[in-house]
């Protein structure tokens, strides 16, 4: 069942967004929802903004006023932000005002401080203007009862700041879905043991909780299965008991490559058992006992990769939120590549700005296994399977790490 890059994620976004039972909802703090998903609407509770707002320092005028090339009015007060001007505007006459203040009524305009010359209480203007320059007017933002955030958007610093501007303290969001990680392996060992010389310390767990609550999920590391079948099928009846599982290791076609044996055995349906990329070949997606799950590929780069390509998006959408695929950013390529045809490559790379361009520039790595290679970049080259070169400075997709 091995699938193109492109069908593989097709099929997972098919899968998750036709799962229709959305998580459990609980009502939060605000200062606590970071990150989560919102599982209401959200209307303005009044406009926004609540008032004609100016964008500039200067004088609020009636654009009436300044029909010639050079006018003067008489000043005849001030307006700043928390302290509006009390009166109104008559013919002939300006206020000062302040960014983000009321405009005074009969003022339909605001001209920059620096196209003026104040002189005591006459003001001259060197221009005409029209009506509703530099005023945000009332309502332009949204009207009050619109929808301002919809169900199923994650919550960031700015939907945070939108929350707490329609006096919000407490917002209802979706349950995090937990999320089982079960590493496998006879080489691999607690992190705080001393391996012996043929054994490797367990990292994957740790690379895969930070990436579930990066998710949006709660990470539940059930611990390390050797190589036997019945410890593996103990801790995937455990695993079940979560929202969805994600293993490490034993998924390939080795000898004790046990777990698309074991997770069979709980009548799992296989929707696909290997990817065309590198890293992250042979990885495993299906459902079981009602629950989807991942087998990723043990070495870490390859977990990384295959994680951030498939089970992120995966996750969200479990979640409450929308399946956001991978987005691509666009970089010039440092340094030649070659590849063989067929699969599509996620090279680690450095991605920085020169002059105006972002340049991708590929890591030293050796192969999957190079955490430390990994820990380098900040995103991966994509190579697709018809590239077979690619030349200095030629455009390549990048994978954000």
């Amino acid at each position: 069942m091995l699938k193109s890059f492109e069908d593989a994620l097709a099929i997972v976004r098919e899968k998750l967004t036709a799962h229709e039972s959305p998580p459990p909802q609980e009502v939060i703090p605000c200062r606590e929802a970071a990150g989560r998903i919102l599982s209401e609407d959200v209307g303005a509770d009044r406009d926004i903004p609540p008032f004609n707002r100016a964008t500039r320092d200067g004088y609020a005028v009636h654009s009436g006023d300044l029909k010639a090339a050079e006018s003067t009015l008489e000043c005849i007060g001030e307006a700043r932000a928390g302290k509006p001007f009390q009166g109104a505007l008559e013919p002939g006459q300006c206020v000062e005002i302040m960014t983000g203040a009321p405009v005074p009524t009969g003022a339909d305009a605001v001209v920059m401080i620096e196209e003026t010359e104040a002189d005591g209480r006459r003001v001259k203007f060197h221009r005409r203007v029209v009506a509703g320059e530099n005023i945000v007017a009332c309502g332009s933002e949204a009207r009050r009862g619109e929808r301002i955030l919809r169900r199923g958007q994650r919550l960031g610093s700015s939907e945070l700041g939108l929350l707490a501007s329609v006096g919000y303290t407490r917002v209802s969001v979706f349950r995090r879905p937990l999320v089982a990680i079960i590493s496998t392996g006879d080489e691999v060992v607690a992190t705080d043991r001393q391996p012996e010389w043929f054994q490797i310390r367990e990292s994957n767990a740790a690379l895969l909780a930070a990436e579930v609550q990066s998710a949006g999920g709660l990470p539940r590391d059930l611990g390390i299965a050797p190589d036997e079948k019945s410890v593996l099928r103990s801790m995937m009846e455990q695993g079940f008991q979560s929202d969805m599982v994600v293993l490490s290791g034993g998924v390939s076609a080795g000898k004790y490559d046990l777990v698309k044996d074991v997770v069979a055995e709980f009548g799992a349906e296989f929707f696909f058992d290997s990817v065309a990329i590198r890293p992250g070949k042979p990885l495993v997606f299906g459902r079981a006992q009602g629950k989807f799950f991942f087998g990723l590929p043990g070495n870490p780069v390859s977990t990384f990769v295959t994680f951030r390509l498939f089970v992120r998006p995966a996750l969200q959408a479990l979640a409450g939120g929308p399946f956001e695929s991978p987005v691509w950013l666009r970089a010039r390529l440092a340094r030649e590549l070659r590849q063989k045809e067929g699969l599509t490559r996620f090279i680690p790379a450095q991605v920085e700005m020169r002059g105006r361009e972002a340049v991708a520039e590929p890591v030293p790595w050796r192969g999957s296994g190079d955490l430390a290679g990994l820990a380098l970049a900040n995103g991966f080259v994509v190579c697709y399977p018809e590239q077979t070169e690619l030349s200095v400075g030629s455009w390549v997709n990048v994978l954000k790490k």
